[in-house]
């Protein structure tokens, strides 16, 4: 039984993804503070306001969070632009220089 459980992990598919978990978990942070201490304040020496998170409005007594959607979703697209520009566009510049 231990030796059938020792053959999975050692598998070279299970060796990879845990590499790239590991590697993915370290590459996320890094990415996350390239837009947390780099862009969000360059974002907000240009317009002003880096963080929405009190924006709010009160209907019926409920208070309604929308500054903190407007976070998430300016943080979900300058991390997406960070891993565009930065990853992405330099590998499929890497990538076409190879094939030539």
């Amino acid at each position: 039984m231990l030796k059938g459980f020792r053959q999975f992990i050692f598998r070279g598919n299970v060796l990879d993804l845990a590499v790239a978990v590991v590697v993915g978990a370290a590459f996320g942070a890094v990415v996350a503070a390239f837009v947390k201490d780099l862009l969000t304040p360059l974002i907000a020496a240009i317009f002003g306001k880096p963080d929405f998170s009190g924006l709010f409005v009160v209907l019926n007594g409920s208070k309604f969070m929308y500054g903190d959607f407007i976070n998430s979703l300016v943080s979900f697209l300058m991390v997406s632009a960070a891993v565009y520009f930065f990853v992405i566009v330099p590998m499929n510049a890497y990538t076409a220089i190879k094939k030539r």
